[in-house]
């Protein structure tokens, strides 16, 4: 295990553990070379002759102290095959890592290692490749190993390999990057049994930003200083490295920008941190104003009504002693517990309460009424205003027309509320609460029918509960770019202003035309006052920036979800449709309108085809004429996701909402961020699936699997394109583009 110090972005710290394998680290052979052993891997078939291992538990504990740090590792590997496994513990270094005072422990006992340098190294992983058709290690070509020396499992029994290690890591800036290459666990003949993280870290000044781009974490924080970041999951197949973002300041906002800007694009790609300071127990919150709406028409009887009741209760059970707040309630007629905004003290709590506890189902749904109601109750300026609104159903009564429902509510919202609406089971209108949100500053939320109402309307409270700062808009200053030239990042999202809640931060991404530094300006109400906060920021030039891919993924997550929105609420457009399959190839994003991607019996050569791909997409997209009903709830819910997306790669949760990704590494395969789309024995690289491969096909050289060419190549390529390679097997053709040339392996 190693601990790889990188800069990346100007002047931050940057600290990435074992950043090319991970401490777990990989069980080859090494007595009998003859054997063949293929790393095993769930879903790919070992005869029960031959030699394979399980991973029953992975458990990190890592602690950041300043810029020492200490790691423990814990891994324990079970023989799955017939015969006793004569193995050694290796894995590659990264190009500029060291390692101090490392341990290696195998079931308690001290086991000798040897540092080997990148060529030692190639040697070993190109001789494994050679003999066992298996490239699974290309992808560390390049840099150097540790290795142990042979030990036994017998067939059936678990051997546990304990590493410890301390790092002395390099600092610059305020910004932390914490690399664990969980991917590689992927290497077991069964998913992992366990998986346990634990990084404590401990910061000189505010721990303002902890981010993690790859994996759903909690975050411990004991004071603006110390933080504890724990990751677990049981029964999985990791597909992503375990990466984490931390950034730390001493000021009341903190901002960090983490950039990539690939070497063939015209414009780079960013990820903006910001976090307000953690509320001090004394700090008085700033005031708001909530008005919680909800549906009690007759569709909502029984178990709905009962957590709509708990979801209102709840909310103010959380309201401040400054808040100002109203609950209605509408079926065919709306009703209010006050006639305007009351001031929320224990002495209003109790009649809210019991309004609340009186609310009964039955009647249809007057949604454009309760809209009215709720709006012309917010009359206040210097308070950031939200308005809760839950629905179950379609508008049943008064107006009816979504486009007419959309205006009156654009013209009522005089004083900027936040509309927040939460689509309940699958009858509601999804598209109409979309046009909603997007014309009235908020955002929309999906409960599934077998969802808690309760729980998803605490949830979104929760984070919204105490604004630090709203209305928030950003500037950007680049030092090199003229005023005249215009802005310098585009497409950002989340688009227009925001707000800041305490305890909470916001993600935002978008691209730059400059390389550099800049100055970074936050501005924003606090208290009905204007305030700001100057930051001074560099972007990495083109080129640079090589180990945050992630950033341009997240990007593309978001564009694409903004991409089906337009579509979704203002019709079909031949450049939004080419820009989805265009993004969405490049970064094997797969949605129910780019299913294609997905289909590995199409045929290779038309997967490039504009024209195909246009018709598909455009046949696809007819689906989003679905208002209500199972289909449109999941599109709606899977479109929301991609435009708040946090993390780079959809999880595995989405899949429910329409739009998962292909899990079974079948017709998508994925490695470290990058796409290999299989289409029958044809394998096309993310890098040359917009090719026309019948226009290219004498432009194409042939290199044979596993030749001497090959081998050539491997000693040219980058790591990003070896790791493609890895992603071939025996029997198959791989497609890809190396320094400009496409070539076809096989």
């Amino acid at each position: 295990m190693s601990v790889l110090l990188r800069t990346f972005v100007g002047a931050v710290m940057v600290v990435s553990l074992g950043s090319l394998l991970p401490a777990q680290g990989i069980l080859l052979p090494d007595r009998d070379h003859r054997e063949h052993f293929v790393l095993p891997q769930p879903g790919r078939p070992v005869p029960p002759t031959r030699t394979s291992y399980c991973i029953e538990k992975l458990a990190i504990d890592a602690t950041i102290q300043g810029q020492l740090a200490r790691t423990s590792v814990s891994q324990t590997f079970r023989n799955t095959g017939s015969r006793q496994m004569e193995v050694c513990f290796v894995f590659p270094l990264p190009y500029d890592g060291a390692v101090d005072k490392l341990t290696f422990l195998v079931n308690g006992r001290e086991l000798e290692a040897k540092l080997m340098d990148a060529k030692q190294a190639r040697d070993i992983y190109e001789g494994y490749v050679r003999r066992n058709q298996d490239p699974a290690l290309l992808e560390w070509v390049g840099t150097g190993m540790f290795k142990t020396s042979v030990f036994p499992i017998p067939a059936g029994e678990k051997r546990t390999v304990t590493l410890q290690y301390s790092q002395l890591l390099r600092k610059q800036g305020d910004v932390m990057d914490y690399l664990f290459p969980l991917v590689t666990a992927k290497y077991t003949a069964e998913p992992v049994e366990s998986i346990d993280f634990r990084v404590a870290i401990s910061a000189d000044a505010d721990l303002k930003n902890i981010y993690s781009p790859s994996h759903e974490v909690q975050i411990e924080r004991d004071d603006e200083r110390n933080a504890v970041v724990k990751y677990s999951r049981t029964n999985v197949i990791p597909q992503s490295d375990f990466r984490l973002v931390a950034g730390a300041a001493n000021q009341d906002i903190g901002a960090n920008v983490i950039s990539y800007w690939p070497e063939d694009a015209d414009q780079g790609y960013f990820i903006l941190l910001a976090s307000p300071k953690i509320e001090a127990a004394d700090m008085a919150p700033q005031s708001k104003n909530v008005v919680f709406v909800v549906d009690r028409s007759g569709s909502m009887n029984g178990k709905k009504i009962e957590q709509a009741r708990n979801a209102a209760k709840y909310v103010m059970n959380n309201l401040r002693q400054n808040d100002h707040f109203n609950v209605i309630a509408y079926d065919t007629d709306v009703e209010s517990y006050l006639p305007e905004l009351e001031r929320f003290t224990d002495e209003t709590r109790p009649g809210g309460v019991g309004f609340v506890n009186s609310i009964h189902s039955g009647g249809g749904t007057n949604i454009d009424g309760a809209l009215a109601r709720a709006l012309g109750d917010i009359t206040d300026t210097s308070s950031p205003s939200y308005v809760v609104f839950l629905t179950d159903g379609l508008p049943t009564v008064g107006e009816t027309n979504e486009m007419r429902i959309v205006r009156n509510a654009v013209q009522r919202n005089a004083h900027r509320s936040r509309l927040i609406s939460f689509g309940v089971g699958y009858d509601v209108n999804s598209r109409l609460l979309d046009r909603l949100t997007r014309e009235n500053y908020g955002q929309s939320e999906y409960v599934r029918p077998d969802e808690n109402v309760e729980s998803a309307v605490s949830r979104l409270f929760d984070k919204i509960s105490s604004p630090v700062l709203t209305d928030v808009a950003i500037e950007y200053d680049f030092d090199v770019r003229p005023t005249e030239n215009g802005s310098a990042v585009n497409r950002v999202y989340p688009s227009g202003s925001f707000d800041l809640f305490a305890g909470q931060q916001m993600v935002i991404v978008g691209r730059y035309r400059d390389s550099g530094t800049a100055k970074l300006k936050i501005s924003g109400q606090v208290a009905g006052e204007q305030q700001a906060f100057e930051f001074n920021v560099n972007f990495a030039q083109r080129g640079g920036g090589e180990s945050n891919r992630y950033v341009e993924k997240l990007w593309a997550n978001r564009r694409i979800g903004e991409i089906i929105d337009q579509i979704d609420l203002n019709g079909k457009n031949q450049e939004l449709m080419d820009e989805l399959i265009r993004l969405a190839k490049r970064h094997g994003i797969v949605t129910p309108y780019t299913s294609f991607l997905a289909d590995e019996n199409q045929d290779a050569a038309n997967f490039a085809s504009q024209s195909d791909n246009r018709a598909t997409v455009d046949a696809e997209l007819d689906q989003l004429e679905e208002s209500s009903g199972e289909g449109a709830f999941k599109q709606r819910a899977g479109k929301q996701w991609l435009k708040n997306a946090q993390k780079a790669a959809p999880a595995a949760a989405n899949a429910g909402m329409g739009f998962g990704e292909d899990e079974g590494g079948q017709a998508l395969r994925r490695n470290q961020g990058r796409t290999v789309y299989r289409k029958g024995k044809i394998l096309i690289a993310d890098n040359v699936a917009d090719v026309d491969l019948h226009k290219e096909a004498d432009r194409i050289v042939e290199v044979s699997f596993l030749g001497e060419d090959y081998f050539k190549l491997l000693k040219e390529n980058s790591v990003e394109e070896n790791r493609l390679m890895a992603n071939q097997r025996a029997g198959e053709e791989l497609i890809i583009r190396l320094r400009g040339q496409v070539y076809r392996i096989k």
